[in-house]
């Protein structure tokens, strides 16, 4: 069985070059490309992609945030940051909110397709030119994460998160509706619950609790 795949990446040499090396592998299929953080979100929503290849820095929503809506919204999909930089404080950032790994830019291809199947297989594996510091603060950002969670979303159910998650990405009733494919009203009810649950009075205070719990 292939392993489906998302590009999220703004500029287009990077991306396109990326697709065609990683679909001339057989057991990786490339579903999409994003070309903003907002459309890897809807896409990864859409999609369900086993893994995410997500650039930190990206126009409409950074990939610290994308990755914080994806991972409320979809739990077991996995998500690789990509970043130019081997001492980006944003890669903790984005590991704290649930990203499986992070990968140089500058690796080669051989190291890529070994962090995506392995990354699919359950491990957690990092490029291995990033600054021992640097990644040392990953992993202990990563145990962080990994800790149970007692926050108040942990009340919430799958739809729910979902539900506030798009909410958090600037969605509207009638567009979380059509993308989740459900009624307008039950959209509603589910919010109503949601602001029971974690005792706030509407959609703003929701919505910064779900940003807060997610520690980013």
């Amino acid at each position: 069985m292939s392993i489906t795949l998302l590009i999220a990446e703004d500029q287009r040499l990077f991306r396109q070059s990326l697709r065609l090396l990683l679909e001339r592998e057989r057991d990786i299929r490339v579903v999409w490309e994003a070309i903003d953080g907002r459309e890897a979100f809807e896409q990864a929503i859409k999609l369900k992609p086993d893994i995410i290849l997500m650039d930190v820095d990206m126009p409409k929503l950074d990939g610290v945030t994308s990755t914080k809506l994806i991972r409320g919204c979809l739990p077991e999909v996995k998500i690789l940051m990509l970043s130019v930089h081997d001492d980006d404080a944003r890669i903790v950032a984005a590991v704290q909110a649930g990203a499986s790994g992070y990968i140089l830019k500058d690796a080669d291809h051989a190291e890529f397709l070994r962090i995506i199947r392995l990354t699919h297989q359950g491990k957690h594996v990092f490029s291995p030119f990033m600054p021992d510091g640097f990644a040392r603060g990953v992993v202990k950002a990563m145990d962080e994460a990994q800790q149970p969670d007692d926050q108040p979303m942990a009340q919430l159910t799958e739809r729910e998160r979902a539900i506030l998650s798009c909410a958090a990405a600037g969605q509207g009733n009638k567009e979380i509706a059509d993308r989740l494919c459900v009624s307008l009203d039950t959209v509603k009810t589910h919010l109503h619950h949601i602001y029971q649950k974690l005792q706030v009075s509407g959609r703003v205070e929701a919505i910064l609790t779900y940003l807060s719990s997610n520690k980013v």
